[in-house]
């Protein structure tokens, strides 16, 4: 976000860490920008979507970027996630920042312009036998995105899913080497350039786009022995 920190540029940060997003903020001013901040749980779906109503009503967005999710594993010793654990990662990685695309999409229709950008992972492309949860949420926010994007195609406004492997800041899986590891620079790099060209989906590192192919494509059986081999110790 603070890649767009510029004059006359204002930025609407939120977040539910108060103090994170205030650091945040003083950055994206002392670049020149102007930066309110929201603290707030996304998941407390009335009020996101009111605040989202409120603040567009103040002044319409004309590019949002819905970074919101949550990446639990299996816990240690756990056959399979505990309910409770598979509810919130839904509504962190789907419900919320799906709901809340959705209505500024159909804002930003009404304006006849808008981008929006939905934070995914390359983890929505496999069945993770140690992260069922979080796997199987960013999948449907994948296909939200994709069917969002056709629904406002027509009326000036792009919808763009950012779909990153593993990148520095995110967290170890289990301790384990996270192959392919980039810069979180070089994935906000990119996926600010495609938001802003209107792309229906951006995968880096590109890699990542053989990877969810040869999911696709290799028998079954195979497939299984390869993902099952994954499942943390």
């Amino acid at each position: 976000m603070l890649r767009l920190a510029r004059p006359e540029i204002r930025l609407a940060l939120w977040g539910r860490d108060r103090t994170r997003l205030e650091e945040t903020a003083d950055i994206a001013r002392a670049r020149g920008a102007a930066a309110d901040i929201r603290s707030l749980d996304l998941t407390d779906f009335n009020a996101a979507l009111s605040a989202l109503a409120q603040e567009d009503d103040a002044d319409p967005f004309d590019l949002a970027l819905f970074v919101a999710g949550q990446g639990d594993t299996l816990a240690p010793d756990a056959v399979v996630e505990d309910p409770a654990q598979v509810i919130g990662l839904i509504q962190a990685n789907y419900s919320a920042p799906a709901a809340m695309a959705s209505a500024l999409a159909a804002r930003m229709a009404q304006r006849g312009k808008g981008r929006i950008g939905l934070v995914g992972t390359a983890a929505a492309s496999h069945s993770l036998p140690f992260a069922a949860a979080y796997s199987g949420s960013k999948a449907g926010l994948a296909r939200h995105a994709d069917a969002l994007r056709l629904a406002v195609a027509g009326h000036g406004v792009s919808v763009t899913l950012i779909t990153p492997g593993f990148f520095g800041g995110t967290a170890s899986l289990g301790g384990q080497a996270r192959p392919g590891e980039i810069a979180a620079s070089i994935v906000a790099q990119r996926a600010i350039a495609a938001v802003l060209a209107g792309r229906a989906e951006v995968v880096v590192p590109c890699r990542f786009v053989l990877l969810r192919w040869l999911d696709r494509l290799l028998p079954r059986p195979l497939r299984d022995r390869v993902l099952l081999s994954l499942r943390l110790p």
